[in-house]
């Protein structure tokens, strides 16, 4: 992908930025390169090891990546005055993960979102999965991805630096038929962009649905809401949903409506006329089957200058604001609290293994799965 031409201002402040923070940081920081470090950060219960990989690129942006649930623990990049932050909410230790967390940057799987009746027929065969979200099911269930350790080995090129990991879901897990074999591969590379790229294999049919459940402020994390980024979606369409949050199988226009953020507009603006005051829809993205990474979001935070594009091969994104946050979860010192997040999860529609009429989640043997997602970081002037 290449930066569009109305860029080139905006990262060329991004670069100035960043070289002076470079020649004030003192020594090391104008040896900065696209580097991969590994580092232990905990044990499961069982005894295995979980560790944390540390990604950087020759501007200063920092990824870090945890083998337990594949979990994006860090994203440190520059504001307008070049000061880095982390921009995604995190918890000060692996032991605070362990304890249980809203999913802070896990890979969620088998299937992101949510499964009607916690069930669904495939291929003449019913498939009884694990409800955990009243009767329906959510997210892979209680014991899904983000509550594994990955294997992982760390990836080097020219052009960028990764960590690859690799999960095994048995047959059955949480009802699903088929041992799946997962891979989530990310990457850094020196033009600022962090891609997310899941791969899978089946031995039986099944239905596979993955995404990142990062929860995302611009402005810091626990640096307060985020009400006032300014947000636009490639969507004119999005996904009505009943009491429970599962699509009622429409698609209606967001024209006219709060769900319409087809231009920039703060995340605040309106939330008060949904329902709940909290977005949690799918929005239906504006893209072609078979293409590559499409623009999916623009999200800027105004007082950093932060920004942040999204763009992914998946047909829809579901953006989630957090109200329900709490301040039971805190990193720094700093508690979180209602709204601090917000969540563009790219992914297929919630409850498509029961919606022939939506795009189809069944992966068959012999068939690969494969989804990217990239987040490309500038600097707003």
């Amino acid at each position: 992908m290449h930066p569009r031409p109305c860029h080139c201002l905006r990262r060329a402040v991004a670069a100035l930025a960043c070289a002076l923070l470079v020649l004030f940081a003192g020594p090391g920081r104008a040896d900065a390169q696209l580097a991969v470090a590994k580092s232990p950060v905990g044990h499961m219960p069982d005894g295995t090891v979980v560790d944390q990989y540390t990604l950087t690129n020759a501007n200063g942006l920092e990824i870090k990546v945890m083998t337990f649930g594949a979990t994006l623990t860090s994203v440190r990049v520059p504001d307008r005055a070049g000061r880095l932050d982390n921009v995604t909410l995190h918890l000060d230790s692996f032991d605070d993960y362990l304890a249980g967390h809203p999913l802070f940057g896990s890979v969620v799987g088998r299937y992101a979102n949510r499964i009607a009746g916690a069930g669904f027929t495939l291929d003449g065969v019913d498939y009884a999965l694990e409800p955990n979200a009243g009767k329906n099911h959510i997210h892979g269930g209680r014991r899904g991805f983000p509550s594994q350790v990955f294997d992982a080995s760390p990836m080097r090129s020219d052009a960028s630096v990764g960590v690859e990991l690799r999960h095994a879901s048995p047959d059955g897990h949480a009802g699903y038929p088929g041992r799946l074999d997962v891979r989530v591969v990310y990457t850094l590379n020196d033009d600022d962009e962090l891609r997310i790229e899941y791969l899978a294999t089946t031995d039986k049919p099944t239905h596979l649905n993955l995404t990142n459940h990062a929860y995302w402020n611009l402005g810091g994390a626990g640096s307060g809401d985020v009400l006032d980024h300014v947000l636009t979606l490639n969507a004119d369409l999005y996904l009505p949903t009943d009491d429970q949050k599962i699509p009622t199988g429409k698609i209606r226009p967001v024209r006219g409506t709060p769900m319409d953020f087809t231009r920039p507009r703060a995340i605040g603006s309106r939330i008060g006329e949904v329902e709940g005051e909290n977005y949690d829809h799918c929005y239906v993205l504006n893209r072609t089957p078979g293409d590559g990474p499409t623009l999916c979001a623009r999200v800027v935070e105004p007082k950093s200058g932060r920004a942040m594009e999204v763009f992914t091969t998946q047909p829809g994104v579901q953006l989630y604001t957090a109200k329900g946050l709490s301040d039971r979860f805190r990193a720094a010192g700093k508690p979180y609290g209602p709204y601090h997040g917000l969540c563009l999860e790219t992914q297929h529609f919630p409850d498509s293994p029961n919606r022939p009429a939506f795009p189809s989640t069944v992966l068959r043997p012999g068939q690969t799965y494969h989804e990217i997602t990239v987040h490309r970081f500038t600097v707003e002037p």
